[in-house]
């Protein structure tokens, strides 16, 4: 009886213990968490949307603003290492240095994707609250099954923490015209950034330690995608920061740099807005309407900067915007102490090159930091000296609107007229600034800076500026470090404008290095190094890979090269050694027997001899022209000019098939990045951690 008593005791204590467990398997499941917020902004591309997630250092920056200054109407965050400021109130994102389309920015929790969505989607953060609420009930009640109406009508239903859908309404039409909702296929519904497929960059370092500008080339479209400057910029900046990361580990570690900005200069749209494009379009054919505008839109644009008019345009534009930028970089980096480079790639080259041949160097020239630093200083004495010329022009009712936009003295010879016509300037007060600041600049240009044609062709080595079009080329603010040219048919210009040689003792009058880049296969790059040291063929530099060695496909190539080379030469050694034997004068009969081992041995040493004479010579020669380096001249400081990347191995295949790719490689290019990074940081004594073969 005690035993039959004790079973149902038994029972009656695992029921109490299992049960027990289940309470505490349901406090865990029901102990509910926030979730974790991340930003987003929204980019507009062929009128469809696509949502982007802010870097995990950006969007903590934003989330830390949003929850200590929530209700300032006037915050503003910047993002993107200040490329972008963010207001936070409006949720607006504005580019700081190029015009951009304004973009939404969104803190995101909640997100969904539909059967042809490729990635997911926010929704909106007011919806999203209402989702988090009815989930943190779900959670802690432990009651499922929730449905949500969304402001579109539509429904969400929460059927468990892993599974949650979203049915769209979609509308039917019957045979007789009524119309019905029915419920389209289910969305997936997401709650986190964490549980959705997407990339998230961490962010950039917040040291910048050299600014670049990149000046684009022809056209509107800069890559064979048909991108803009700004986007191969972008991509020329993330390729830098991978780069940083594998080659500039140690340095990064002992936080001895930080990274390399890169902003982007642009040129073309401000030529074709002078109203040029109206004036082609009265006089264009109408057949084969397409090409005829890309045409104008793109190659005529070395015809422009070859056109006196419209090459002052162009220079004054390219030299004004990276005046700006400097400047608007400064203010808003005050501590920055790094120096200064340029780029330009294609057409950008030699608009860069023909403006630093046109600078004006003296020994009282500082460096651009120190003039910026001066120009605030010297603020009133230079805002009183523009009052002076708006009353000697007799337009002193306009000095308000100067001193508004804080115009100095500089910043008013920089003026174009679209920046008088943005500060609201009328066009008669507007030409006559514009016929002073002309004026000042003809009195300013360097003397003889064009020359006399005559006098210069007798010259034994002709200036560089010769046969440049008439312009007058405005000054930088600032000295650049490093002119790096991609792509680049400086050498074909000056060929073409009559310069035959380069003086090997000429160098840029405020820059004092020069990289000319290209691809083998660019059509549209030429050579320096020849213009320096013409009596002399020697290859370019060839840029090592960024991984180090040569593509395998070069090695493979030069191996069987160095394979048939060296199978001609035995062939021909032993061919002279069978012609020896056969052209020497016949030993008697009975001398044959005891000299035969001597002549295979004499055979032996003449093969040997005619043989291993071949090689030592060429590779003393090679070891010579290895140990004496060739003297390329002054232009980039003594050092070598001309430096050409690696083709991939499918483009050795075909070099016509990939010549336009060729051209528009450089910005998604480790190898030319790699290069730009190695030569800014050695400036500064920091090397790469191990360097490339």
């Amino acid at each position: 009886m005690s035993a039959v008593e004790q079973q149902p005791a038994d029972a009656s204590l695992s029921s109490n213990s299992s049960s027990s467990f289940e309470v505490v398997e349901a406090d865990a499941a029901n102990k509910y968490e926030a979730v974790v917020p991340h930003w987003f902004y929204c980019k507009v591309t062929d009128s469809r949307e696509r949502w982007i997630p802010f870097s995990t250092q950006d969007s903590e920056k934003l989330e830390a603003a949003q929850k200590m200054r929530k209700d300032d109407e006037e915050l503003v965050v910047p993002i993107s290492g200040g490329r972008y400021d963010v207001h936070l109130k409006q949720r607006q994102c504005y580019a700081v240095y190029w015009e951009e389309e304004v973009s939404e920015v969104r803190r995101c929790t909640w997100f969904y994707k539909g059967e042809k969505d490729n990635k997911y989607v926010p929704y909106s953060e007011s919806f999203s609250e209402e989702l988090e609420e009815a989930y943190m009930i779900a959670v802690t009640l432990d009651e499922w099954k929730k449905k949500l109406e969304s402001p579109n009508r539509e429904i969400i239903i929460l059927h468990n923490p892993k599974l949650m859908v979203h049915y769209h309404p979609v509308t039917v039409s019957d045979d007789w015209g009524s119309s019905s909702a029915e419920q389209g296929r289910p969305r997936t519904v997401k709650r986190g950034v964490e549980n959705i497929s997407v990339d998230i960059h961490s962010g950039e370092p917040e040291q910048i330690d050299h600014l670049v500008f990149v000046v684009h080339g022809i056209g509107p479209a800069c890559d064979i995608r048909f991108r803009s400057i700004i986007q191969c910029v972008n991509d020329f900046r993330a390729v830098s920061l991978s780069m940083l990361q594998a080659h500039f580990r140690k340095a990064q570690e002992q936080q001895q740099i930080g990274r390399v900005e890169f902003l982007p200069v642009n040129w073309h749209s401000r030529l074709h807005s002078t109203g040029v494009d109206v004036d082609l379009e009265r006089i264009t054919l109408p057949s084969i309407n397409r090409l005829r505008h890309f045409i104008n839109d793109t190659i005529l644009d070395v015809f422009f900067y070859n056109s006196a008019t419209y090459c002052q345009t162009i220079v004054d534009t390219v030299a004004s915007e990276m005046n700006r930028l400097y400047l608007l970089f400064l203010q808003r980096n005050p501590d920055y102490k790094g120096g200064v480079s340029i780029a330009g790639h294609s057409l950008g080259s030699l608009i860069l090159f023909d403006l630093l041949t046109n600078q004006k160097a003296s020994s009282e020239d500082e460096d651009g930091k120190e003039k910026s630093s001066q120009m605030g200083a010297s603020r009133g004495a230079d805002a009183s000296g523009v009052k002076e010329i708006l009353e000697k022009l007799e337009l002193s009712e306009y000095s308000t609107v100067f001193e508004k936009e804080k115009m100095d003295r500089q910043a008013l010879l920089l003026c174009t007229e679209q920046n008088l016509k943005d500060m609201g300037i009328p066009l008669g007060p507007r030409m006559k600034i514009l016929h002073y600041i002309s004026s000042e600049r003809e009195t300013q240009v360097r003397p003889g800076s064009a020359g006399n044609p005559s006098s210069r062709r007798n010259c034994p080595y002709p200036d560089v500026s010769f046969g440049q079009v008439s312009a007058n080329y405005p000054q930088l603010i600032y000295k650049p470090a490093i002119f790096f040219a991609f792509g680049s048919p400086i050498g074909m210009f000056l060929t073409v404008r009559g310069v035959k040689r380069i003086d090997p003792s000429y160098s840029l009058p405020t820059c004092k290095g020069f990289f000319n880049i290209f691809h083998p296969f660019d059509p549209v790059a030429y050579r320096i190094e020849p213009m320096i040291v013409p009596d002399v063929e020697f290859e370019p530099m060839l840029l090592p890979h960024h991984k180090g060695r040569k593509r395998m496909h070069l090695e493979l190539k030069e191996g069987l090269t160095r394979m048939s080379m060296d199978l001609k030469n035995n062939l021909l050694g032993s061919l002279r050694v069978a012609w020896q034997s056969f052209t020497r004068a016949p030993l008697p009969a009975v001398e044959a027997a005891s000299t035969e081992s001597e002549a295979e041995s004499q055979n032996c040493s003449d093969g040997e001899s005619n043989e291993l004479p071949n090689e030592p010579p060429a590779a003393a020669a090679a070891a010579k022209e290895e140990a004496s380096p060739i003297n390329v001249g002054m232009l980039n400081g003594g050092h070598r000019i001309d430096y050409v990347l690696q083709e991939k191995p499918i483009e050795s295949f075909n070099e016509y098939l990939f010549a336009l790719q060729g051209h528009l490689c450089y910005w998604e290019s480790e190898d030319t990045v790699l290069l730009v990074l190695k030569e800014i940081y050695q400036t500064q004594g920091i090397m790469l951690d191990q360097p490339l073969q």
